[in-house]
């Protein structure tokens, strides 16, 4: 069994050392042996071989490991550089994550005090700081039962005020930004920038007024639907029969209202069908939040296909890659599905519901015996698909951190790991500038580009020459 693990950095070397001893070894048989094919006579004495001019055997296997030492010494000290300058671009540059579900984590869990480092949880201001996370999208999660028993309104309000209050308890490191030039100042302050995106338009509640009053509240984007079918459009979970068939008449009107008022539109979660329709009316590149590549889950039609990054990348958009592991690999969904389908029968045998305590140490015990994780290498995979089919302006950060439970990957656990995803991009040819449109260049394009087609609109979506120069009251 070699030490040498398969896939590592040293395999490479490993590899070229066995051949390099294989054929020192056939050498030194010809010499030893005439019968060898391919033998010669023996050669003269001669001060590198042996008295009978036999190759040095010593010899041969002290410049074997001094040829081997001095590849992997290189090849450490490459790593090693690698690593540096990712944790320098990590500070250097302003890193942007376009979803992390920490307000929805408190409201469930508690209110806590993420100016420190928390005991649980992805987020908090220290794990940020160390991995140079500056301008993390704060997730206003309205679920799709608030569609059925009215109140998502409501409970969007109390999410945004959670983010308030976190800005509120410690405004030396926390601001909310109601746009780019907003996170620009705050980070350059020191703090970290606290945009916020509603993930679920059930809070607009069939009112396109309602789109005027969460951009004041701060809302930059809207993901237009969840996990059901919306007033809006289809979702892309329901597998079943489709309300729409994509995008609604009253969908389309919020479209074009979010272009003209300043707010991305997010088209993470809607169906296929409902994607195509938002291109065709949108009228500003629109963004994917938290979504990955369909090419390495077939099949799984929350992640976009490669026709869906192509055509987001015509409209001037973004993809931002989601970090869980079961949203970028096959096997990790898998797993998954398999641990579910033990704790759904754990569940039917003992006629217990899911918050029981005997059911959560039963899934914890199934998880730690087929561990789902990817690694972050496979993350990087999304980085280069996307890259290879649309290049290098379309593609960005989109963790779900908080979001996705316990399914984060190797490497990848939290937002202090943001250098090794960037490391393994350095690793693969990525330069600088690449780096830098991947951390915050590419989803502020989008987000300034909201913005600045809003000017020509007032706050009604109105254009400003039928409104008074966008004064009116609306």
């Amino acid at each position: 069994m070699t030490l040498v693990e398969k896939g590592s950095t040293f395999f490479f070397f490993y590899l070229l050392y066995v051949q390099i001893a294989g054929w020192s070894s056939l050498v030194a048989r010809r010499a030893h042996n005439p019968e060898v094919a391919g033998s010669n006579p023996a050669p003269a004495t001669n001060p590198l071989t042996g008295s009978k001019g036999k190759p040095s055997m010593k010899l041969s296997k002290i410049t074997l490991t001094f040829v081997l030492a001095t590849l992997l010494m290189n090849c450490t000290n490459n790593d090693e550089a690698l690593m540096e300058q990712a944790n320098e671009l990590a500070q250097k540059f302003i890193i942007t994550d376009g979803h992390i579900d920490t307000p929805w984590r408190m409201h469930k869990g508690g209110y806590e005090d993420i100016s420190v480092r928390t005991p649980g949880g992805d987020f908090d201001y220290v794990r940020a700081k160390q991995g140079g996370l500056d301008v993390p999208f704060m997730s206003i999660y309205v679920p799709a039962s608030y569609q059925v028993t009215g109140g998502a309104k409501d409970k969007a309000d109390e999410l945004i005020g959670i983010v308030e209050r976190v800005t509120t308890d410690h405004p030396d490191k926390f601001e909310i930004a109601h746009s780019v030039s907003d996170a620009e100042r705050i980070v350059a302050e020191g703090k970290i920038a606290l945009p916020m995106g509603m993930e679920n338009g059930a809070p607009l509640e069939g009112d396109l007024s309602n789109l005027k009053y969460f951009r004041k509240r701060g809302i930059s984007y809207i993901t237009l639907t969840h996990s059901e079918d919306n007033d809006i459009c289809d979702s892309s979970y329901n597998l079943g029969e489709r309300t729409h068939n994509g995008l609604s008449e009253f969908g389309a009107e919020v479209v074009k209202k979010m272009n003209r008022i300043g707010i991305m539109v997010d088209i993470s979660h809607v169906s296929d069908d409902a994607f195509y329709q938002v291109m065709d009316v949108t009228e500003v590149p629109a963004i994917a939040s938290h979504s990955s590549a369909r090419h390495f889950t077939p099949g799984f039609e929350r992640n976009m296909s490669d026709d869906m990054i192509k055509r987001l990348a015509e409209n001037g958009g973004v993809i931002q890659i989601n970090f869980g592991s079961s949203f970028v690999t096959q096997e990790s969904q898998d797993k998954r599905k398999a641990n579910a389908e033990k704790v759904n029968q754990y569940m039917e045998d003992n006629n217990l519901e899911s918050d029981h305590p005997d059911v959560k140490d039963f899934a914890k015990k199934v998880a730690e015996d087929n561990p789902v994780f990817c690694d972050v290498t496979d993350v990087a995979d999304h980085f280069d698909h996307v890259v290879d089919l649309v290049g290098i302006d379309h593609v960005a950060f989109g963790s779900d951190y908080d979001g996705v439970g316990d399914t984060l990957p190797y490497n990848l656990k939290d937002p202090s790991h943001f250098p090794n995803l960037i490391y393994h991009l350095l690793k693969r040819g990525y330069s600088e500038e690449d780096i830098e449109k991947i951390c915050y260049k590419n989803i502020w394009r989008v987000w300034q580009a909201t913005e600045d087609f809003a000017k020509d609109f007032c706050d009604c979506g109105k254009p400003k020459g039928e409104c008074g120069g966008g004064m009116c009251s609306n």
